[in-house]
């Protein structure tokens, strides 16, 4: 026991040091501090939904609509962000998002329509675009075989995000109303995109900036990258995200439609699921990284099926706690599924192929939102958590057949 308590800490001083070495720890900061702001401020979303239905007079598969809005043209961007990301480098995408997202803010907040609220959230999920591919190939090559770790630390910051902005919502909304609410996230947004411009290395493009793309030459980037690796890791990426779409679009509703609870401790335990996954993220790379990505990836998306199936029959703040933090856990899929779609992709397509990856999987989920606000409106919420449950079995199935990276 004490030799191997001894192995594990010698590991971690040595994933340390890899870290923070040569300035990969400010990198390593900074990106992860955006991706706070950026997640934090998507899944902000969903906390102030009461209020922004109250304001608008919509149902709940029409303010469903708005999130999907966001998280649609979210997906929507992550293509051409790849491709810019090859062409322009990862500093210049990840500054102009936070610096768009920041705008997009100002629109939102000042929409008289509900109409105009869903342009304005349109234009947050086309900024946030910008973020996530960019985000990705620069953790994986600064991090290299570490990118997991790297990538992992990165989405439980965004998990902390998504758990402390809508927290900070639900507190903030009743003396400031939502409007107000949404606007201050502009301060952290400007801030950063400033660190990025200062922090992050300047890094040769993979694509000439004087050359233009063709049609034949992203088919040919795209027959490139496809394989049984990305297609397989691609469709139960796409399984995830939609169950994780429907789930977080609604579960602050659930806890006071359906259990009873208050606004605020519905934000609590809202904000507990996205603490538990950060934990779960925050190991699960570093997991991944020592014993296989198909591994960590099948058990997690098998486990996950439990607290769903569990949820529509549990009652009380404790038992309801628990299971959240169960659920919560499936986050641990994020940083896994990621690194090893980016490693498993040739570095010359690199971003042109994991922009569209990323568009596919998440403008297929990003329907999650209004499929399950349709389920509330029908009063079958209990029955809809059964329905995303099935759907992460389906998942693990697809894990089951998951080649290794190695075997190209």
């Amino acid at each position: 026991m004490e030799a191997s308590f001894e192995s594990l800490r010698n590991r971690a001083v040595r994933t340390g040091q890899v870290l923070r070495g040569d300035g990969r720890g400010w990198t390593l900061a900074v990106v992860a501090a955006g991706w706070l702001t950026v997640l934090g401020g998507r899944y902000l979303f969903p906390a102030i939904l009461p209020q922004v239905k109250d304001f608008f007079g919509v149902s709940n598969a029409t303010a469903g609509l708005a999130v999907t809005t966001v998280w649609a043209a979210y997906a929507v961007m992550q293509f051409p962000a790849g491709m810019l990301t090859d062409r322009f480098g990862e500093r210049a995408l990840l500054a102009t998002s936070l610096a768009l997202s920041a705008g997009a803010v100002v629109a939102v907040s000042l929409a008289p329509t509900f109409w105009l609220f869903l342009v304005g959230c349109a234009l947050f999920g086309l900024g946030t675009g910008l973020y996530g591919p960019a985000r990705g190939t620069a953790l994986s090559k600064v991090f290299g075989e570490h990118d997991g770790t790297a990538i992992g630390l990165t989405l439980a910051a965004g998990s902390i995000g998504s758990a402390l902005l809508p927290f900070a919502a639900s507190v903030l909304v009743g003396p400031l109303g939502w409007q107000t609410t949404v606007a201050l996230l502009v301060v952290p947004f400007l801030v950063i995109a400033v660190s990025v411009r200062r922090v992050l290395p300047r890094r040769t493009p993979t694509a000439s900036p004087s050359g233009r793309p063709s049609v034949r030459g992203l088919l040919r980037a795209l027959d490139t990258a496809i394989s049984r690796h990305t297609v397989v890791a691609v469709s139960a990426a796409t399984l995830t995200l939609f169950v994780m779409q429907g789930v977080t679009s609604f579960l602050p509703t659930y806890f006071i439609a359906v259990k009873g609870f208050s606004q605020e401790r519905a934000a609590a335990l809202f904000a507990l699921f996205f603490l538990s996954g950060a934990l779960a993220q925050s190991v699960a790379g570093n997991a991944a990284d020592y014993y296989g990505d198909r591994s960590v990836l099948l058990t997690t998306a098998g486990f996950g099926v439990l607290p769903l199936l569990a949820l529509p029959f549990v009652e009380g703040l404790v038992p309801v706690g628990v299971l959240t933090v169960l659920l919560g856990s499936r986050l641990a899929l994020n940083p896994v599924s990621n690194a090893y779609i980016i490693a498993v992709v040739p570095n010359a397509v690199q971003g042109t192929a994991w922009g569209f990856f990323r568009t596919t999987f998440f403008l297929l989920a990003a329907t999650g939102s209004t499929v399950v606000g349709l389920f509330f409106d029908a009063g079958l919420a209990d029955e809809s958590f059964v329905v995303l449950a099935a759907l992460t079995a389906l998942a693990a199935v697809c894990y089951v057949f998951l080649p290794a990276r190695t075997s190209v």
